[in-house]
């Protein structure tokens, strides 16, 4: 039975209430072995291998902290313009849930390693936002579970569910925001940029590879809305584990109409987590959302407390790489780009993309317009990120030197381009296997253009009579009959002195 849930019009939202965020975003590092343990911390594989007593939590096994992990979360706080903890430590959060091998998370809880930090993020229109950092702490993510023959993927109407803790022990920072208030209108906005900002730092520092798609960046978003005038926070809702930077925005969206619509009928919100379907931007009930108090935290007695010293914290912040809008900024100077052209370049996600493109030969202009045009519309037909596309900068460079010396036309490129993509290799092992040189030799290319001149002598006679653009339709024909893979330009000057125009 499907229960149709009430919505407000979204400007009617906004004119009535004051929507109040809060972003906790969880990162798995790109470490080689687990947060306490020695095993591998690596995406996939077959379920239940990369485990060991430590991280399934069997009695007697201790754990021993990850010390890149502590490395990675410092230099995550530098980022974030945080204070570093002179001393903080390891706390148990107590819940069950069958996905936590151990009934607790290691994590931590009021010591975590950094706090009270910024982030400040641009939005599309070019105004800059600061969201300020409450918190990012240390902790293990958990396994994964897999709920078998309900028509969701869910745990309600499943027959069964397996267990994968693979996952379980990997390394997370959870980077917490303080409320985000004042956002009116641009509330959603503001929650996909600084997801967004926050991702491009993070790859940029090479401390994960932030793909949502996998999990290893995940971010919770808790909504909740006060009456215009009001001072007094309302209820909120957590959407858990959103995935994908749309999703992120289309969320915190849905959830403030679906309050909205709640409390103007005179009801109110159930503090609860909520789940985002992907397939029609609606979140569903979970489960009732626990208090600090309802996890018993208490400080984990097999770890020691973190003192990391303060020249050990100098040493990491040396190694903060540029960050990602300064690099922006550099990139728009030295390629003369427009607030509006970089925008296009920022927003389609291709920036770092065009400039690697550029550092393996491309010219900029190239490189832009394949990875803005092209490529960007393959992203989006294959429903992808861009950077998702399995095509590497240094290919789509080679495919730009193929253009630039005249093996390829843009059309045959563009069938290059499409054979990387489907994965028969690189540009030139897709060349050789699609044979799409360009047709250079002036024999096959005069055989041709005799043809067709023979096939339509009323065009030939216009262009011997002085009408040289009637030789467009030539070289058309000869095109079709190379199968695009003719020099246009040669094929014209052929033709003119074929008929002898030229």
């Amino acid at each position: 039975m499907t229960t149709t849930v009430e919505l407000m019009d979204y400007d009617e939202v906004v004119e009535r209430y004051d929507p109040v965020l809060g972003l906790e975003v969880h990162v798995e590092l790109s470490t080689k072995t687990k947060m306490f343990c020695g095993c591998a911390n690596a995406f996939g594989g077959d379920p239940n291998t990369n485990v060991c007593p430590v991280c399934l939590g069997l009695p007697g096994a201790l754990p021993v902290v990850n010390g890149t992990a502590v490395e990675s979360a410092i230099r995550i706080g530098l980022a974030l313009n945080c204070e570093i903890a002179e001393w903080c430590r390891f706390a148990r959060k107590n819940y069950f849930y069958p996905d936590m091998p151990k009934n607790f998370q290691t994590s931590q809880y009021d010591e975590p390693i950094a706090f009270d930090g910024y982030l400040d993020v641009v939005l599309d229109d070019g105004e800059t936002v600061r969201v300020e950092i409450e918190r990012a702490h240390m902790e293990e993510d958990t396994g994964k579970s897999l709920h078998v023959g309900g028509a969701t993927g869910r745990i309600h109407g499943a027959e069964h569910s397996l267990l994968d803790y693979n996952r379980a022990g990997v390394p997370l920072i959870e980077i917490v925001t303080k409320p985000l208030v004042g956002m009116g209108a641009r509330a959603p906005e503001v929650a996909r940029a600084y997801v967004t900002a926050l991702r491009d730092l993070l790859r940029a520092m090479d401390v994960s590879d932030v793909r949502m798609d996998q999990g290893s960046l995940r971010c919770d978003a808790n909504v909740s809305l006060m009456p215009k005038g009001a001072t007094e926070f309302g209820t909120r809702t957590e959407t858990k584990n959103v995935n994908s930077l749309r999703s992120v925005e289309r969320a915190v969206r849905y959830e403030m109409t679906r309050h909205a619509a709640i409390l103007a009928d005179g009801g109110s919100i159930k503090q609860e987590t909520r789940h985002f379907q992907e397939a029609d931007g609606t979140t569903a009930a979970g489960r009732a959302k626990e208090t600090a108090e309802d996890y018993r935290y208490f400080p984990e007695p097999d770890l020691v407390p973190i003192a990391p010293s303060r020249e050990w914290v100098e040493q990491l912040r040396a190694t903060i790489p540029e960050m990602p809008w300064e690099r922006r900024k550099r990139i728009q100077d030295d390629w003369n780009l427009t607030d509006e052209e970089l925008r296009d370049l920022v927003n389609t996600g291709a920036i770092d993309l065009v400039a690697a493109t550029v550092d393996a030969g491309a010219s900029q202009a190239d490189a832009r317009s394949w990875w803005v045009q092209y490529l960007n519309q393959q992203a989006s037909t294959r429903e992808v990120e861009l950077g998702d596309l399995a095509i590497t900068p240094a290919q789509v460079a080679r495919v730009i030197e193929l253009v630039g010396s005249g093996e390829l036309t843009n059309k045959l490129a563009r069938q290059v381009v499409d054979g990387v993509l489907d994965g028969e290799g690189d540009p030139d092992q897709v060349i050789e296997k699609r044979g799409l040189k360009v047709v250079s030799d002036d024999s096959a290319l005069l055989a041709a253009v005799d043809e067709a001149l023979a096939a339509q002598p009323d065009v030939a006679d216009k262009i011997r009579g002085g009408k040289v653009q009637a030789a467009g339709a030539i070289v058309g024909a000869v095109m079709k009959a190379t199968k695009g893979q003719a020099d246009a330009a040669r094929v014209r000057e052929l033709i003119l002195e074929r008929v002898g125009a030229a």
